[in-house]
């Protein structure tokens, strides 16, 4: 059953490199169903030397072609990432995929490719330095956040891309360098949809955790804008508020006194104490750690002996 499964695959692969753009094709959707449905296909469909294939179809000007190709990279990265990081030229096919986001790549295939960053460094921390090398991914996946006809889904698929971007720490001056927290901000500020600023707000609390992250946030108002986030009447869901949270208190721990000082006045000029209320719904009601992060925030941002009992009772966070 397995040999069968392997020839079946093997001679599925060898079309790729057929002259006939129809009998590739046909190849590409045949790997995209196999791989989605059969993820013990994976290994074999990388074994058969699929991979370059793949990248290479990122080039190409059909968009079912693209579309099958992309994503048929994105099941395999599931499961098979150590072929994908070692196949040469994959990650200058994934840029090149991203960056033509708004020309001659289809949004599907935009979307697969930012994803497939994403899988590939959410679970192997040794890629992400890896990928934060590529500055022109990076700048890619920002613009797609940025661009105003970007599909929603293209911004959800970029923004959990950057965020395992920013899980590495040295990662984030890059991001910053290249635009990231104006353009993280102007989707918080402007883009109503939940998912999206929940997403856009995970970010920055990871690229907030770098000194460079200051400069950034005074030039937006960003801690005034995420103060606001906190209060009540701005209907943020928990996660908003948690990530906000998050973000403040690291600023305040790696922008600096002068980032210390932002972020407290940011809080305390909330109306009505609004920020603080945010900040105190969260030490009740988040995760754990998103209580502990609200609790330091506490300490940092406030003398009130009103809030002693959660300060008293919790043990520090670390970013």
């Amino acid at each position: 059953m397995e040999t069968a499964k392997r020839k079946t695959i093997e001679t599925i692969v060898s079309k790729l490199s057929s002259v006939s753009e129809q009998t590739r094709s046909s190849a590409l959707a045949e790997l995209r169903l196999i791989s989605k449905q059969d993820p013990d296909s994976r290994s074999i469909i990388s074994d058969a030397g699929a991979i370059p294939y793949l990248a290479e179809t990122l080039y190409s000007s059909s968009p079912s072609s693209q579309e099958n190709a992309a994503a048929t990279l994105l099941n395999l990265s599931i499961t098979s990432r150590e072929p994908l990081m070692s196949s040469r030229g994959l990650l200058d096919a994934l840029s090149h995929a991203l960056r033509h986001h708004d020309t001659s790549t289809s949004p599907a295939a935009v979307q697969s490719s930012a994803a497939t960053i994403y899988s590939l460094l959410i679970s192997e921390e040794s890629y992400r330095p890896v990928v934060g090398s590529k500055r022109d991914i990076i700048f890619s996946l920002i613009h797609i956040i940025r661009y105003q006809d970007s599909h929603p889904r293209s911004i959800k698929d970029a923004l959990k891309a950057l965020f395992a971007v920013a899980l590495h720490p040295e990662n984030r001056s890059t991001m910053i360098s290249l635009g990231a927290i104006p353009a993280l901000f102007s989707l918080i500020v402007k883009d109503s949809r939940c998912g999206i600023v929940e997403d856009a707000t995970a970010v920055m609390a990871q690229v907030a955790g770098c000194g460079e992250s200051e400069e950034g946030m005074r030039r937006v108002s960003g801690a005034n804008v995420l103060a606001d986030l906190l209060d009540p009447c701005t209907g943020s869901s928990l996660r908003i508020k948690e990530n906000a949270v998050s973000a403040l208190l690291n600023l305040a721990r790696c922008g600096g006194d002068e980032a210390r000082l932002e972020v407290a006045s940011a809080v305390a000029s909330g109306a009505d104490e609004g920020a603080m209320e945010g900040i105190l719904y969260v030490a009740e009601n988040g995760s754990d750690k998103g209580r502990k992060k609200a609790v330091d925030l506490l300490k940092l941002v406030s003398d009130d002996s009103r809030f002693d009992h959660l300060i008293n009772d919790d043990n520090p966070s670390s970013i």
